[in-house]
């Protein structure tokens, strides 16, 4: 199954953040997108929710703000555990993935019988060229 096919809103909402420096609250997203006819939250909510599901934007839950995915999309892919640095600075997020810890806290998890629906790491600190 390739890539989904997306409304208007949910298009709208991908290129705010695909074209963003940094991660974009909703309200934010709602303000660059006022030309565009959007004029609600919900608007935003309800694109941003079936772009999650799709996997192809993320909530970083601590800024509750929103960035577009940065891996490729071409196949279907589980992304089990997915990390991310945020600079405290700056706020550049970068994303990444490391098979050695999703089979480590899948490890865990395991050993808990527990179902684990969405694993994400969010690590704050200065990057490099705040340091």
């Amino acid at each position: 199954m390739g890539m989904p096919q997306l409304t208007k809103n949910q298009s709208l909402v991908m290129g705010a953040l695909a074209h963003s420096d940094g991660p974009l609250s909703a309200y934010t997203i709602l303000d660059k997108l006022r030309d565009q006819g959007f004029r609600a939250p919900l608007q935003v909510y309800r694109a941003l929710d079936k772009l999650l599901e799709y996997g192809l934007v993320h909530r970083l839950e601590s800024l509750n703000a929103f960035v577009a995915c940065t891996c490729p999309h071409e196949h279907e892919h589980d992304h089990g555990v997915t990390a991310f640095t945020i600079c405290e600075d700056c706020g550049q997020v970068t994303e990444f993935h490391d098979e050695a810890i999703e089979q480590r806290l899948s490890t865990l998890v395991r050993a808990q019988d527990f179902k684990t629906e969405k694993t994400t790491i969010e690590i704050r600190g200065h990057c490099k060229s705040c340091v």
